[in-house]
């Protein structure tokens, strides 16, 4: 991993030193949880460097980049960092900080909207409700689930490893099912689940569930607390079973987000079918993102 100098390696021990900053983010997105950056930290080859008031990331796969520093943008001094320079991007920004840094460094940043990363936001009430004729299809998929397999939620946490375990087992079958190992995204989204769920006890804030059928998990979800907004960062179900996505995508914000207002389900990334699938759950509305490109030096 060749990082710019100032930059160290994501490591699980990072934790406590980024939430710092993370806390202070006015626009708190799941790109910048420590779960999801933990997560493909290997993945994107993430490093970070932590500044007075702020901390840096970048990632070195699959190219070079620099991603949106953590911190209170309106407190950071954006001309005294090395990153804000000609030609460089800043990936994955809200819209929100491109508006400030048009306004800090006139003249030198040009937002590019990023379709692909916007993170669709919805309703807790309404997924876990289901109500009306526009959520129809998605309760009839859950009351069918219901009728043939029960409902046998349980939830994920550290006084029930067991739990953990058959979720990660689960996860293993899923992918042989789907073949990962011809798959580079599906390959490296199963390292995450891994790395994520498999160090549940150094991660805070962890929330899943799953859905048992005969005993063993037949669909799970994970995600995490972040403000008011639930972010759910995994979701898999066994494809033979009918109605689990619906039927877990429910019972998780019903039991395991009883206190947030809003669920975030992250991006698309552009795939068409996932992104059909994300807008037929009627978003509420989106966390839009930017590139930010540094169009000109500073004078």
């Amino acid at each position: 991993m060749n990082l710019p100098q100032g930059y160290a390696p994501l490591t699980i021990d990072k934790y406590s030193e980024y939430m710092r900053f993370f806390r202070a983010l006015p626009v708190p997105t799941a790109d910048l949880t420590f779960t999801n950056l933990w997560g493909w930290a290997e993945y994107f080859g993430l490093g970070l460097s932590f500044r007075e008031d702020s901390c840096w990331i970048c990632q070195t796969r699959p190219e070079p980049a620099f991603w949106v520093p953590a911190g209170d943008w309106a407190a950071m001094n954006w001309k005294a960092h090395p990153e804000i320079r000609r030609g460089v991007e800043l990936l994955r920004a809200p819209d929100e900080l491109g508006v400030l840094l048009e306004e800090r460094l006139p003249g030198r940043v040009r937002a590019v909207s990023d379709r692909d990363q916007w993170e669709y936001l919805y309703d807790r009430r309404e997924l876990a409700e289901l109500p009306g004729a526009k959520f129809h299809k998605k309760k009839t998929h859950v009351n069918g689930f219901r009728r043939l397999y029960g409902e046998d939620y349980r939830i994920l946490d550290l006084e029930h490893p067991e739990r953990i375990e058959d979720v990660l087992k689960l996860q293993e079958q899923w992918c042989q099912w789907r073949d990962c190992e011809n798959s580079p995204s599906l390959l490296a989204e199963n390292e995450a689940i891994f790395r994520v769920i498999g160090n549940w006890a150094k991660l805070p804030g962890l929330r899943g569930g799953a859905l048992y059928v005969d005993g063993t998990v037949g669909a799970f979800s994970v995600g995490e607390l972040v403000g008011d907004m639930l972010v759910v960062h995994f979701e898999k179900a066994r494809g033979e079973l009918k109605g689990a996505y619906q039927a877990i995508n429910q019972a998780f914000v019903n039991h395991s987000a009883v206190d947030a207002a809003l669920v975030n389900r992250e991006q698309d990334t552009g795939e068409l079918g996932l992104r059909y699938a994300k807008e037929t759950y009627n978003p509420v509305g989106f966390l839009k993102k930017s590139r930010l490109v540094i169009a000109a030096d500073a004078e």
